[in-house]
């Protein structure tokens, strides 16, 4: 890119992924420019807007906008396969090129992005000589169930690192870590498309990379309700997660346990905005696919599994619970078909789908009279239980059951 030769070199990239984001990406930008000019003013920094062809006016709204006279903007169309991956992708190389000491990545649709985001996610690179920096947020209960009920507690339990936010979206990296993703043959798979932020966490685990958290206190963003919105992130995400399992498989089992993984601030005390979660279509969605999938769910699960799905499915919308016991089994055993399953394992993946919804119905029921600091303390002792139950997943992994196979041939005449 002529421009990059033009720059020549950077102390910091900030990498803002955007698409159709007119209304907030002044704001990301505006701050991210303010937080750099308060606690950076004697390092070269770059903005990158990567953006993947909005319709909308983005593009000229963040051209539009001006930075300090010493800080550089770039505002691009990604070229390549559509998606988040292929615009990191493009932040990432752009910063290699400018031998960038430290790259930050946020969100282009934040709405509580502040100065202070900046320094918290920045300094322990610049600093702290650290290589990633997780963000951790202070988040309404039910925002992020596709994390709290399944990314956080997969990939504490199964790499064993404890990363409340495993798929965070806002990260910064050293330039060592920058340099070795550009080197990873990813970018054009289904990997970059659709799994880019938990693939990011999960390679600098294994690879042994510096890695610590930072408090950024509220996020407030475009939330999605998980009952309209999730059904295709909850896919991609566990398809990636399931992937990786299968290429890192020598790693993970020689994992016991989950370390604390270093921290830094404090967790913001105010109670975050609620978001609007249509409760009964999380339910009718979890009854209709035991309609739908009931005969192949029996194949996968244990009995004592498949009993307590259709135990919930017979209960009343104010009573309905999926225990969470339950639900660690069922996650290890669909793991643990797909890891068995040699065709097809998107639509494995699809005809999981509304167990997550009834999970999700059965959080909310569960943390109903709670407030969001009260809930959080029920996500960690599901994590907690994931991580006790390994052994469940390495047995189940290497010891199939034999309905698998039955399984797979009713799968694939569907």
């Amino acid at each position: 890119m002529k421009r990059l030769e033009e720059i020549e070199k950077a102390d910091i990239v900030v990498g803002i992924p955007s698409f159709n984001n007119e209304k907030t990406i002044t704001h990301v930008v505006r701050v991210v420019s303010h937080g750099l000019r308060d606690y950076y003013p004697d390092l070269r920094p770059v903005i990158i807007v990567s953006d993947g062809g909005s319709t909308d006016d983005t593009r000229d709204v963040a051209k539009e906008l001006q930075l300090k006279p010493w800080q550089e903007k770039i505002v691009t169309i990604y070229r390549g396969t559509p998606g988040k991956g292929t615009a990191l992708r493009t932040i990432f190389e752009s910063s290699r090129i400018l031998n960038a000491r430290a790259c930050m990545v946020v969100d282009s649709d934040l709405r509580s992005i502040t100065n202070r985001w900046v320094k918290m996610l920045l300094d322990p690179v610049v600093g702290q000589n650290f290589d990633m920096v997780a963000p951790i947020y202070t988040r309404y209960k039910y925002d992020g169930t596709i994390t709290n009920n399944i990314v956080y507690n997969l990939s504490q339990a199964v790499f064993g690192k404890r990363i409340r936010q495993p798929i965070g979206g806002d990260f910064a990296f050293s330039g060592n870590l920058v340099h070795f993703f550009t080197e990873q043959d990813v970018w054009e798979t289904d990997v970059a498309r659709f799994g880019i932020d938990i693939w990011l966490t999960i390679q600098a685990i294994i690879h042994d990379f510096r890695i610590c958290q930072a408090h950024l206190g509220r996020k407030i963003h475009d939330a999605k309700d998980p009952s309209e919105h999730l059904g295709p992130m909850f896919r991609q995400v566990v398809s990636t997660l399931f992937l990786l399992m299968e290429e890192t498989e020598a790693f993970w089992k020689r994992i016991s346990g989950a370390e604390e993984v270093v921290v830094f601030g404090e967790a913001s005390p105010e109670e975050p905005e609620p978001i609007d979660v249509n409760f009964k279509k999380l339910v009718t969605s979890f009854k209709m696919g035991l309609q739908h999938f009931g005969t192949l769910w029996k194949e996968v699960f244990c009995p004592d599994c498949f009993e307590a799905i259709t135990k919930a499915a017979s209960m009343d919308d104010d009573r309905f619970r999926l225990p969470t016991d339950t639900w660690v089994r069922i996650l290890y055993e669909l793991a643990a078909t797909y890891h068995q399953w040699p065709a097809n394992r998107r639509r494995l993946v699809d005809m999981m789908t509304p167990l997550y919804y009834g999970r999700v119905a059965s959080f909310i029921n569960e943390t109903r009279h709670m407030n969001s600091f009260q809930a959080e303390s029920l996500v960690e002792r599901q994590a907690e239980l994931f991580v006790d139950a390994k052994d469940y997943l390495v047995d189940a992994w290497d010891h199939p059951r034999q309905c698998s196979l039955s399984f797979m041939r009713a799968a694939e005449a569907l």
